[in-house]
């Protein structure tokens, strides 16, 4: 057993697995299927192209890095654990799951946080033969780094880092030897507008896991053109190319107004020059009511390939209604041009294609698992442990769940979706605009309800949930909106037996809910509801929606 399994064994959060025990008062889960039906995906790329977005659904601000002829991606994940999902490519296309960098408590402490706080932009970088990832974790121990020599694990218990305020910070290793921290935090002084926000520079002491105080230097005032009123400036990475620095940030907002800009100068002591050219990459000046827009396009990290060439990773949004997305904010990637030594992401006016010319690079990654385009995905719970994209909320002291041959066995809780506190919910998240998503479950007993759930937060989410009342099974749809969830849908299921399969179609701003029948048919118990709520758009937030299989206690 690998070292990495052996924590996530031991890991006495909602993630840990416990073997040959029965839960009191638990529901059986037999499978769970997800199946994307974009049009967008309709048609593979052609040889020599690839598909974008790269990594659909919620993995947004992504960081990459290349270690020799490898590549490695990570996202930001906010408030659910595991945390801080990381990938691997041979390709920069076809991306393979290695997990996620987060996986103890000590690591992950996420005790009552909202969903879209926890952890924010990580930057992952490798240096001497050790990878190093910087995050924060917000409202609870703000920035910190851990390391790792393998980027499969084990991390580093945190290093953490009390002097740097703020968000998205970044980690730059200069040839000469030294190290820097750059993020995002207040001006100096009171701002100046809302939005109003700056870049700062540390100087890191590598041996001794250290800022140097007296190294603290504003190097960025509120953005491009402090007398625009920029807003939003963060998520700076540092680079060193051809004897300049560069620094690229995001501007805006990570909203429609998101863009990407870039810095330079030549000494890390002297001011950074914004480029006349800026943005370097935004969608926000094109035609709102373009078909299959894709949007809010910023948060931008660089990598060069073996073969020389320059490509960002960035993040967007794939949204209907102009500006409405339910998958929440993904990972893109295009090819970086120079013009005047200043890099270039995409030209103004030009929109992200959905398929382009893929990187110039020999090897490929072998992947059994899609991150994008059309797929089927289905769990029968035979592994040994959760599969990768399984994702729970939050931080407990205890398990709720426990994997047996061919099923899982969730503990129905006395936690509802809308509680801080971490209730007994397993998702996945959702990476089309139109999928379908069902699970197959044992009858709930009394006292007990147990299904589907379509979870953007705890403030929006939609439980597609049986129960038994009286003897009775029962039906319910339960609704929260930006208030207390309410029962918004309740049938008496016919024709049922032992087990019930359970089922959730969505479609943009629309999503129905249907139940099946001892011989296979698909009956509906509530159709095209309001799935806008769930959406970024009206909810709120930094996450997407996930999928998943919850059970709790009814009173």
């Amino acid at each position: 057993m690998n070292i990495k399994r052996t924590l996530r064994l031991l890991f006495t959060s909602s993630l840990l697995l416990v073997a040959n025990n029965s839960f009191s008062n638990s529901v059986n889960f037999y499978q769970f299927t997800y199946e994307g039906k974009d049009s967008v995906f309709a048609h593979k790329p052609a040889a020599g192209q690839f598909q974008n977005p790269i990594i659909a659904g919620f993995y947004p601000d992504p960081s990459i890095t290349r270690a020799g002829d490898d590549y490695y991606l990570v996202t930001s994940s906010f408030s659910y654990s595991p945390g801080v999902p990381i990938f691997h490519s041979k390709d920069l296309v076809n991306w393979k799951s290695l997990g996620h960098v987060l996986v103890t408590p000590k690591q992950l402490p996420l005790y009552k946080q909202q969903t879209s706080r926890g952890i924010y932009a990580p930057t992952i970088r490798y240096h001497d033969g050790t990878f190093y990832l910087i995050t924060t974790l917000v409202d609870v121990r703000g920035n910190f780094i851990v390391t790792a020599k393998n980027p499969e694990g084990p991390w580093s218990d945190p290093i953490l880092l009390p002097e740097v305020g703020g968000i998205d910070p970044d980690i730059f290793f200069d040839d000469d030897g030294r190290v820097y921290i750059a993020h995002n935090d207040a001006p100096i002084g009171e701002p100046l507008y809302d939005g109003h926000r700056a870049i700062w520079l540390w100087e890191f002491d590598l041996k001794n896991k250290k800022v140097i105080k007296e190294s603290r230097r504003l190097i960025v005032n509120g953005g491009t053109d402090l007398a625009k009123k920029p807003v939003w400036i963060e998520a700076p990475h540092i680079y060193k190319i051809n004897g300049w620095y560069y620094l690229l940030c995001a501007e805006g907002g990570t909203g429609y107004d998101h863009s990407q800009v870039v810095f330079r100068t030549k000494d890390l002591t002297k001011s950074f020059e914004p480029y006349a050219g800026n943005p370097i990459l935004t969608q926000r000046d094109l035609d709102i009511n373009r078909p299959n827009p894709i949007t809010t396009a910023g948060h931008a990290d660089l990598v060069k390939t073996k073969e020389g060439e320059w490509w960002a990773v960035f993040l967007a949004t794939r949204a209907y209604d102009k500006t409405a997305y339910n998958t929440g904010r993904e990972t893109f990637l295009l090819p970086v041009s120079w013009k005047n030594e200043w890099p270039v992401i995409l030209e103004k006016g030009k929109t992200i294609p959905y398929q382009l010319t893929a990187p110039k690079t020999v090897a490929k990654t072998k992947n059994t698992v899609p991150t994008t385009g059309n797929f089927v995905w289905r769990d029968n719970f035979s592994s040994a442990e959760l599969l990768h994209p399984w994702v729970s909320l939050r931080t407990a002291d205890s398990p709720f769940y426990q994997l047996q041959k061919n099923r899982i066995q969730i503990q129905a809780l006395d936690i509802r979706l809308d509680e801080l506190e971490q209730p007994a919910f397993l998702g996945r998240r959702q990476q089309h605009t139109r999928f379908s998503a069902s699970t197959q479950l044992d009858l709930p007993t009394e006292n007990t309800s147990a299904g589907i759930v379509a979870l953007q937060s705890e403030t929006a989410h939609y439980y597609f949930g049986a129960r038994s009342l009286k003897g009775k099974l029962q039906l319910f749809i339960e609704q929260a909106n930006k208030g207390a969830p309410k029962i918004i849908h309740t049938i008496t299921p016919k024709n049922i037996g032992s087990r019930l399969t359970l089922a959730i179609e969505g479609d943009a701003g629309k999503i129905s809910f249907y139940y099946q029948t001892n011989d296979g048919r698909k009956i509906a118990v509530l159709e095209n509801a309001d799935a806008k709520i769930l959406s970024t758009e009206v909810a709120g937030g930094f996450v997407g929606t996930l999928l998943g299989i919850h059970a709790r206690t009814e009173k």
